[in-house]
């Protein structure tokens, strides 16, 4: 498991904690998705793109904000992975998040269930 957190100096507003298990990566996500911190997800993003091919579950549980940066970088995400024979999938939406992700169509693009077993296992 490895804790990706922000800038050093700076609070987190977005921590990723990294775990794997049987060829599957999986973000746990905790904080806000924003212009300010959508950079680190991109990072987690493209450091799990090493896999081959890549299959990455976030588990947005935690995440409390989300808006267009952290679409974007789920979208490019989704395109990278798909292009690699790979996939990506998001796990436990709630609230105002899971909202956003209707309301832009993501949820058609991007597979989302309940569980992160679910996401895994799809």
């Amino acid at each position: 498991m490895v804790d990706i957190q922000g800038v050093v100096g700076q609070p987190a507003r977005l921590s990723i904690v990294r775990s794997a298990s049987a060829g599957v990566c999986v973000l746990t996500l905790r904080g806000e998705l924003d212009a300010d911190t959508a950079g680190l997800l991109r990072e987690a993003l493209t450091d799990d793109a090493a896999e081959t091919p890549p299959r990455t579950v976030l588990d947005f549980d935690a995440v409390t904000f989300m808006d267009s940066s952290g679409i974007n970088v789920l979208v490019a995400a989704h395109r990278a992975a798909d292009a690699a024979g790979g996939w990506i999938r998001l796990a436990r939406l709630a609230g105002p998040v899971r909202r956003v992700v209707e309301l832009v169509g993501l949820d058609t693009i991007i597979a989302c269930r309940a569980t992160v077993d679910e996401a895994r296992n799809l």
